[in-house]
């Protein structure tokens, strides 16, 4: 137990003393809920708890809507893109530095087709599927408070309510499930991307 211990407070330790660092992690799920806020009018994410050894438990904080979008006018619903794959092994559970990713990447080797989705259906349907999965791959920011986390887990372009323009940075989740070895890397934009 002390090798985890050990291995979460360096980490942490580095989170605070350190640039924001975009990273990789691959983990295997435990727990995807709903965001628990005092005031519903704030819920605007999922919690994925992925154990990633010897770190221990790191939450992936997915956005389902844009309450800046929303306090600025804009259309609020998040915009979902769903990449299929097939996987023939398991990626092992790691957390590490990435040099990055750029959804343009991604859409110029895939036919990406993106949705609007209403909060409580993005909801839904990241809760049915990440209940299904036996690993899951999120890319992010780190974050450390009283938990270890990612954030930032979607287009980092500029928007219709935040100007800044991040490249390389892009953050994305993907599940892999049991069943025929399929995989889905979801794509997460905001109005105005």
């Amino acid at each position: 137990m002390a090798r985890r211990q050990d291995a979460r407070a360096a980490l942490l330790e580095e989170i605070r003393t350190s640039p924001r660092k975009f990273v990789r992690v691959v983990g295997v799920p435990y727990l995807i809920e709903r965001e628990k806020v005092d005031d519903p009018s704030r819920e605007d994410h999922v919690w994925i708890t992925l154990e990633v050894p010897p770190f221990g438990s790191v939450r992936a904080v997915v956005n389902t809507l844009s309450l800046l979008n929303a306090r600025a006018g804009f259309d609020p619903r998040m915009r979902l893109g769903i990449v299929r794959s097939t996987w023939s092994v398991k990626p092992p559970p790691e957390l590490a530095e990435d040099t990055g990713l750029d959804y343009a990447r991604i859409e110029a080797e895939a036919n990406v087709f993106y949705e609007r989705f209403e909060h409580e259906a993005l909801v839904a349907l990241l809760v049915e599927r990440g209940k299904r999965v036996i690993r899951v791959e999120v890319w992010g920011e780190l974050y450390g408070r009283d938990h270890l986390g990612l954030h930032q887990i979607h287009c980092r372009r500029a928007s219709s309510a935040v100007p800044l323009d991040v490249r390389n940075r892009d953050g994305a989740l993907k599940f892999y499930y049991p069943k025929e070895n399929l995989a889905e890397m979801f794509l997460f934009k905001f109005s105005g991307q």
